[in-house]
C-alpha cells in the first residue's frame, strides 16, 4: 500500500478561452506536484489572490473537472482510471467543506435531511436510533447538539453553524481528507475562530488531514502545516507555513505578506499594494515567469523560462525565483 494519501503529479489545467484574436489557452493550473502522507494528519494550504488556480486545483481533487495531463493519485490508485465502485469510495474518502455555508443547502428541507440522505446514501446506519447517535456524535464534535438545529431550516441558523454543520457531516462519512474550500471567508471574524478550531480537532483527535483553499495568510498561518503560495496556476512558493510566511523568498510572496496589516496601533498601514495588470502572461507566454511584468527583481532571463523551485534550506522551503539559481533545485514528482 501506498504511503502516500494524495499525489498530484505534475498536474495540468488550461481552458479554451473565446477572443478577439482567436481561441487562446488559458493555464489554470501547470504542472502542479503535492503530497500529503497518510501519518500523521496535516492541514496543506493552498494560498494565493483570486485566479491563481485554488479553485480549479479543489475542484480536479474533487474530481468535478479533469485535468489536462498529470495524475491524481489517492491511496494508490490513480482516480482517473478508477471504475464506479472505486469512485463512490473515493468521494466517501474525500469529502469538501465549500465557501458558500448557505447555497449548499436546499432551503425546502430540515438540516436533519442533510445528515439524514449521506446515512442512506453510504448505508452508515440501518435503525432509527443508530442515525440518530451517528447524528449526534458528528454534532458534538462540532460544538453543536442536534435539539438546536436539527429541526430547523438552514435560513433559521447563522452562518457559522451552517458552516460546522457542513464539517459535522464530512466527519460522520469518515473520511481520510477534506478540502476546504475558503470556509472561513463568508462569516465574520468572531465565528472564524470556532471553524478554525474544529479543523485543527479534526486533524489532531480523528486524524483527518485537510486540503485547505484560501487567500487569507493569518487564517494560513494559524493551522496550516504545509504551504503552497500560487500565482496563476503555478507555485510560486511553499513549505513550512510559518517559514514561508514569516521569511518569504519569492518577490510576490514578499509583496503578498507586505500587503497583510501589521496588528501595531502605531504602525501605520500604507494599505494595499498597487501593482499592474498581470493576465499577459498567463496566455501570451508560456514559457516564461508569470510573475514578470510585476516583478521588482525582474531579470531579462525571466522570458525564457518558468523557474524551477529552488531549495531554500534542507527541511521543504522552496521558491521558483531565478534569484536563488545558486542553489540545488528541487526534486518534483516524475512524469509517468
Amino acid at each position: 500500500m501506498s504511503e502516500m494519501l494524495l499525489e498530484i503529479r505534475n498536474a495540468t489545467k488550461t481552458y479554451k478561452q473565446r477572443g478577439t484574436k482567436g481561441d487562446q489557452d488559458v493555464i489554470a493550473l501547470q504542472n502542479f506536484n503535492l503530497s500529503i502522507p497518510k501519518s500523521p494528519a496535516s492541514i496543506i494550504t493552498i494560498a494565493g489572490e483570486s485566479g491563481s488556480g485554488k479553485t480549479t486545483l479543489a475542484q480536479l481533487v474533487l474530481g468535478f473537472t479533469h485535468l489536462t495531463s498529470g495524475q491524481i493519485i489517492f491511496d494508490g490508485q490513480d482516480i482517473s482510471s478508477a471504475d464506479a465502485a472505486q469512485m463512490k469510495d473515493y468521494r466517501r474518502q474525500v469529502q469538501a467543506v465549500f465557501q458558500d455555508p448557505f447555497g449548499v443547502y436546499n432551503p425546502f428541507y430540515r438540516v436533519e435531511h442533510v445528515f439524514s440522505s449521506i446515512i442512506n446514501n453510504f448505508k452508515l446506519a440501518t435503525s432509527k436510533d443508530a442515525k440518530r447517535a451517528l447524528i449526534e456524535q458528528a454534532l458534538n464534535i462540532v460544538g453543536l447538539r442536534g435539539e438546536d438545529v436539527l429541526r430547523k431550516y438552514p435560513h433559521q441558523l447563522s452562518g457559522g453553524q451552517r458552516q460546522r454543520i457542513m464539517m459535522a457531516r464530512a466527519y460522520m462519512i469518515n473520511p481520510k481528507l477534506i478540502v476546504a474550500d475558503e470556509p472561513v471567508s463568508m462569516v465574520d471574524a468572531s465565528l472564524r475562530a470556532s471553524i478554525l478550531d474544529v479543523m485543527i480537532r479534526l486533524k489532531e483527535e480523528i486524524g483527518i488531514s485537510f486540503l485547505y483553499i484560501t487567500h487569507d495568510l493569518s487564517t494560513a498561518y494559524q493551522i496550516g502545516d504545509q504551504i503552497y503560495i500560487l500565482y496563476q496556476g503555478t507555485i510560486a512558493e511553499k513549505g513550512n507555513t510559518i517559514h514561508v510566511i514569516d521569511e518569504p523568498k519569492h518577490p510576490y510572496v514578499q509583496l503578498l505578506v507586505d500587503s497583510v496589516p501589521v496588528p501595531d496601533p502605531n504602525i501605520k498601514w500604507e494599505g494595499e499594494i498597487v501593482l499592474p495588470p498581470e493576465e499577459e502572461m498567463r496566455t501570451s507566454v508560456h514559457a516564461g515567469c508569470r510573475f514578470y511584468p510585476r516583478c521588482p527583481k525582474r531579470m531579462d532571463r525571466c522570458l525564457v523560462s518558468q523557474p524551477p523551485l529552488y531549495k531554500i534550506d534542507e527541511i521543504d522551503h522552496q521558491a521558483s525565483c531565478f534569484l536563488y539559481d545558486q542553489n540545488e533545485v528541487a526534486t518534483t514528482a516524475q512524469k509517468v
